[in-house]
């Protein structure tokens, strides 16, 4: 049908389609959206307790902090809180902004954005992937010797985000 030669009654009709689809489709895509940010949150383990992470920090080797100002730190992709290094364990007093696939590496030096930390990755070592969002407790596998790092990232993988770091040295 051409447009131009179209009556006022199918042009109503035209227009009513369109609004119909974009709206449909605006409202599908925020549905994935929070379906995004929602699902970890409602799939995550419970948190290590205060006293269990305690227990891990009180034997700490390295402490430091996330903080959430980092220029590569966003209101979407944020860390606060304090961290510990203790013999075969990190552990983290804090809050995590949720998301998915959320992993802890070690890194040589300081990254405070995407760019940074993608230049150091391959000689970053990954210590584990983080589930919870109010404290965790990973174990540092034993080929990671934690005093050959100087610092830490937070880093989502499935999305290349940059979610915080510190330095721990």
């Amino acid at each position: 049908m051409d447009i131009i030669a179209a009556t006022p009654q199918s042009a109503i009709e035209m227009f009513r389609v369109i609004v119909f689809l974009v709206s449909h489709g605006l409202a599908m895509a925020g549905g994935v959206a929070l379906g995004i940010y929602l699902l970890p949150i409602l799939i995550a383990p419970d948190a290590p307790s205060d006293t269990e992470v305690a227990n891990v920090s009180d034997k700490a080797i390295f402490t430091a902090q996330f903080k959430k100002d980092l220029p590569g730190s966003d209101f979407l992709h944020w860390g606060e809180g304090d961290v510990s290094i203790s013999a075969g364990r990190v552990s983290f007093t804090g809050e995590l902004a949720p998301g998915p696939d959320y992993r802890l590496y070690l890194t040589p030096q300081l990254v405070v954005n995407e760019q940074e930390f993608l230049k150091l990755k391959d000689q970053s070592a990954y210590v584990g992937d983080i589930k919870t969002f109010n404290n965790f407790i990973l174990n540092v596998p034993e080929n990671i010797n934690p005093a050959g790092f100087d610092a830490m990232v937070v880093w989502c993988e499935t999305f290349g985000e940059f979610i915080t770091a510190a330095t721990y040295q």
